[in-house]
């Protein structure tokens, strides 16, 4: 049995999304600084699929019995699908540590947790020394 004409319709749109939408688009592409540090860009990627459509049946006759013929007509039908990639943070490797440095505007407390590890090996470090100034460096 022949499948359905929507079955098509469906494939063909979802092949496309797969065409578009692979791993490198969610995890990009590394970029090398003169430094030595290697930049990696994190996307988060959405995407919406429809499809539909519709059998249409035509009267043809109708004799004295009122009994009705159908003429059965084309399939018709669509499909569409929409992406979306928005850039989420960078993970930049380099000087021996691995950094994530988030896009959006919100970041402060995600920079403060990123930071306080470094902080507290400072604290330690500073009264360890017979509390000898503490120095913060910003990166």
């Amino acid at each position: 049995m022949e499948g359905h004409p929507i079955e098509s319709l469906m494939k063909t749109a979802m092949e496309s999304i797969k065409d578009m939408v692979n791993v490198n688009t969610i995890i990009g592409d590394a970029v090398e600084t003169p430094d030595g540090s290697v930049i990696i860009p994190v996307s988060r990627v959405t995407f919406g699929f429809a499809a539909g459509g519709s059998e249409f049946f035509v009267k043809t006759s109708q004799d004295k019995d009122k009994s009705q013929e159908l003429q059965k007509m084309p399939f018709g039908g669509g499909s569409g699908a929409g992406v979306s990639v928005q850039p989420v943070a960078f993970m930049v490797v380099g000087k021996g540590q691995i950094r994530l440095l988030p896009v959006h505007q919100n970041a402060m407390w995600e920079r403060v947790i990123d930071v306080a590890p470094q902080i507290l090996e400072q604290v330690r470090a500073a009264l360890k020394k017979n509390h000898e100034p503490i120095v913060v460096q910003p990166k």
